[in-house]
């Protein structure tokens, strides 16, 4: 696979610093070690500048070339994910019910490595911001970034991301154009009935009956409210309620996420979660409080800032495996807040070793073999956009 000659070399240095990231994941905007890490390698391989404070533990290496020109970011992700993990590989977590199931450990890796190279090289005119950003996961680290003033204080051109993708083979890049991954809601459903004896259920109101037939309707909201040809998901991932097996609780709590692409969906879905909800809890002599709270929108590539990574990953893999994604992931990010705020573009990279499992598995781990790949594609885009002028 060809790769940076020079970042070849130090692929084994690369896979020891995503091994120390495994054992030691954080969650999200807590990632106070992995940023002291990130700091103290970007001044180690010398850097321009290293800026903190963005988003509580976010860190910005800047990275200028031989001569002025023009500016563009390249984004990683730090945080860990609340997951036990069944690995059993030798860099396994050491914190308890906690992993990099996703691997951010990986993309916080592959851009140390690009900033290696690019701060010894300099191979390029203007200059590189190299963003590590915290708490991809569920707290919206891209939007805080952004917030605090990322683009004023980096004043960059375009601004591009990267994940790895187990799904498709080691080394292949995948693109779209428009839509990447979907708009998250995040959904709380609180149902209130009337405890009980379990041996007495007609003196209350069952609100764990209440959930089940909550959970099974929700389900016709996507196959019977929505254009067949639009797409949609509702799932309920979570419900608690009760401490006992003869005991009919007060409460159930159901969490559960939405996604979708266009506006006109999210707010149909919105819609549905609601009205079926509150009335099918009413229906029981119960009620249901329902929250609905739309934290990231969808991520959306610009058509010409695709192009160009396109250009700068077949430099690096060769244009077979460059490979146009058909459909867009129902997968969250929250690079989409950067992405509405600067044009650039998102690509995926395949990992994929045949059984691996996907990100978020309590088994899943990063493939090292892709390390070189990421960080050569983030040195040669920023070689390719910001070229000497000779």
């Amino acid at each position: 696979m060809p790769v940076i000659n020079r970042i070849a070399e130090f692929h084994a240095e690369m896979t020891a610093w995503r091994h120390d990231l495994h054992r030691h994941p954080e969650l999200a905007l807590q990632e106070v070690r992995t940023s002291g890490i990130v700091q103290r390698k970007l001044q180690e391989f010398g850097v321009d500048e290293v800026i903190t404070g963005l988003a509580r533990t976010g860190v910005v290496g800047v990275i200028r070339g031989r001569a002025a020109g023009g500016a563009i970011g390249l984004r990683a992700d730090m945080d860990g994910l609340p997951i036990q993990e069944e690995g059993s590989h030798d860099h396994v977590s050491e914190t308890p019910g906690l992993m990099h199931g996703c691997g951010h450990d990986g993309h916080t890796t592959m851009l140390l490595g690009a900033a290696k190279y690019l701060a010894e090289t300099r191979n390029f005119d203007g200059t590189v911001y190299v963003v590590f950003q915290p708490a991809e996961e569920n707290l919206a680290g891209g939007r805080i970034m952004v917030e605090d003033g990322l683009f004023e204080r980096c004043p960059m051109d375009l601004v591009f991301g990267m994940h790895n993708w187990p799904g498709a083979p080691v080394g292949s890049f995948l693109w779209r154009k428009g839509p990447m991954m979907a708009a998250v809601a995040n959904i709380e459903i609180t149902i209130t009935g009337k405890g009980a004896h379990g041996a007495h259920p007609d003196r209350g109101v069952d609100p764990v009956v209440v959930a089940a037939q909550i959970v099974g309707a929700l389900q016709s909201i996507v196959s019977r409210s929505l254009d067949p040809q639009d797409s949609g998901v509702v799932t309920i991932g979570h419900i608690n309620g009760g401490h006992i097996y003869n005991v009919i609780p007060e409460r159930v709590r159901m969490l559960g996420t939405a996604r979708w692409f266009s506006p006109a969906v999210g707010d149909r879905l919105e819609a549905g979660v609601r009205k079926l909800a509150t009335g099918i809890a009413e229906s029981f002599g119960a009620r249901a409080e329902v929250a609905f709270d739309r934290d990231y929108p969808p991520t959306v590539n610009d058509p010409d800032a695709t192009d160009l990574a396109i250009r700068a990953a077949a430099a690096v893999v060769g244009e077979q495996r460059v490979l146009f994604m058909e459909k867009p992931t129902m997968g969250g990010e929250d690079f989409a807040f950067m992405l509405q705020a600067k044009q650039g573009a998102y690509l995926m990279l395949g990992s994929g070793r045949g059984n691996d499992a996907m990100p978020h598995h309590p088994k899943y781990d990063f493939n090292d073999d892709v390390l070189a790949i990421g960080a050569s594609y983030w040195a040669t885009l920023a070689e390719q956009l910001l070229p000497r002028n000779s």
